[in-house]
């Protein structure tokens, strides 16, 4: 029988971690962390995403503030609106929500992010501390993964590990992560992505295999080998004949392998969970290195 890695519960714990230590920075006269959400446009799955996001504030005791610009803002307004946060004491860290419009160039948007208070990691300074190994945010989905093989204490070293996509978001952090001298981690590592031929060849030898496609179902039994753990961060909405009219799928046909893994995470209920409350991690962590709450 699998172990399902469940990161609906763990997160629900590191949140119950987080609220204690709001709790006690509340009891000390000092103000709650704050988190800002930037979105733009009417995205349907970016604006229940912040939405998220806002309800997981409150039920830890952060304050937080959605700043929602229609999809025809100008750059230059959200950048000014980006210097303004950055400026801000009152804030600790922010996030701009992704995909942006396309007269928006993502790269000046995100450079444009005070690093101290980009909780989403997305910065190249933070990217770079974070290859070479320094103290830093982590993106919230890499760092997700971390935690949850961390708390049910899923061995890594010296194990091979197959990541299924090279987005800056996901892949590519957690091939550098999954790598690095630590626990989770000293891993050996291999990127696959869609130019890679015959990729079962090498999810085949996976002793942990990651995948993060968008591909509903991807990854089947005879693509990974007895007892492999496999982390499935991809979530698609599918459509069918239900009350709702569609599930959620992952890039894992779990059916097909859950009884060939060691563990195994669920879709949904698995690394999404973990996504939000690394989030909330990141801002308590910028909250406490803040140069305004010393």
């Amino acid at each position: 029988m699998a172990l399902i890695l469940n990161g609906l519960k763990v997160s629900k714990d590191i949140k119950n971690e987080i609220r204690e230590e709001v709790e006690k920075i509340l009891a000390r006269k000092r103000r709650a962390p704050h988190l800002v959400a930037i979105l733009v446009g009417n995205n349907g799955a970016s604006l229940a995403y912040v939405n998220s996001k806002i309800k997981d504030c409150k039920e830890v005791g952060f304050r937080s503030s959605l700043i929602h610009f229609p999809s025809t803002v100008s750059e230059a307004e959200l950048l000014e609106k980006i210097d303004e946060l950055n400026k801000s004491k009152e804030v600790d860290g922010f996030i701009v929500q992704l995909p942006l419009p396309k007269q928006m160039d993502q790269e000046k948007v995100i450079m444009a992010i005070d690093p101290r208070k980009d909780v989403d990691g997305f910065h190249p300074e933070n990217f770079g501390k974070m290859a070479l190994e320094m103290d830093t945010f982590l993106p919230a989905t890499p760092f997700g993964i971390l935690t949850l093989l961390e708390r049910y204490n899923i061995d890594t070293q010296g194990k091979h590990c197959v990541i299924i996509g090279r987005s800056r978001i996901v892949g590519r952090p957690m091939s550098i992560l999954m790598g690095r001298k630590d626990f989770p981690g000293n891993s050996t590592v291999t990127l696959t992505h869609s130019y890679t031929p015959h990729i079962e060849e090498y999810t085949r030898s996976a002793d942990i295999v990651i995948t993060a496609l968008g591909d509903p179902h991807f990854l089947k039994a005879d693509m990974i080998k007895e007892g492999a753990v496999v982390i499935d961060v991809g979530i698609t909405r599918v459509d069918d004949d239900s009350e709702k009219g569609y599930h959620l799928a992952g890039d894992v046909d779990f059916d097909d392998v859950k009884d060939k893994v060691s563990a195994i995470t669920p879709v949904p209920g698995g690394v999404g969970p973990m996504t939000r409350a690394m989030l909330l991690k990141n801002t308590i962590l910028a909250y406490k290195t803040s140069v305004y709450n010393d």
